[in-house]
């Protein structure tokens, strides 16, 4: 198991540090966007419940994906994406909410998470968190993401500053100089 998930790791790093975008052919595409956030309680890696409305309007910027734990295609590459952000933030990691809402909640369990999360390095400041299918499916809806199937699902970043009511939505991957760039745009701390 070990084994190939190096390999996976290594690519998604080497994607991350060097970034994609500008290898592809179709660069992100960058909109903004007004949600409105579902009342729901999930649950994070460490088996605690949280509001997602309250961690989203903690004060600080958030950036949130949508990934789950057993993903070998983009999920990797979109979390080397965060754990490079985290790495280039430093002793600031816990001034940006990174937030990685699952999409396969009958598999990602706080166990999973948290593994899943360790492989990845996080510091402080980076949840995964899981639900009740139905609360899963609303938060998708909400974000204007929803799959039917976690095999389909989109390469999706959202970006929200302290206090705004707009969040940058990027659809496609991005390298971490490009995440910060747009992060910086939106606004930080």
């Amino acid at each position: 198991m070990r084994a190939r998930i190096l390999p996976i790791l290594a690519l998604a790093a080497t994607l991350a540090v060097n970034g994609i975008a500008g290898a592809a052919d179709n660069k992100p595409r960058r909109s903004i966007e007004t949600y409105t956030i579902p009342n729901v309680v999930l649950v994070n890696q460490h088996g605690a419940k949280v509001k997602l409305k309250s961690v989203i309007d903690s004060g600080k910027p958030v950036i949130l994906d949508f990934i789950y734990g057993t993903c070998t295609t983009i999920c990797p590459v979109l979390s080397a994406g965060f754990a490079s952000f985290q790495r280039k933030l430093g002793a600031d990691t816990q001034k940006v909410q990174l937030i990685s809402i699952s999409i396969d909640p009958e598999h990602d369990t706080p166990k999973v998470m948290k593994e899943y999360l360790g492989k990845f390095r996080a510091k402080p400041g980076w949840d995964f968190l899981t639900g009740s299918r139905q609360d899963i499916d609303a938060v998708m809806r909400a974000f204007d993401s929803y799959v039917p199937d976690k095999m389909y699902h989109q390469q999706l970043t959202f970006i929200h500053a302290p206090g705004s009511s707009q969040w940058v939505r990027i659809n496609g991957l991005m390298g971490s100089s490009e995440l910060m760039a747009e992060f910086q745009k939106a606004g930080k701390p």
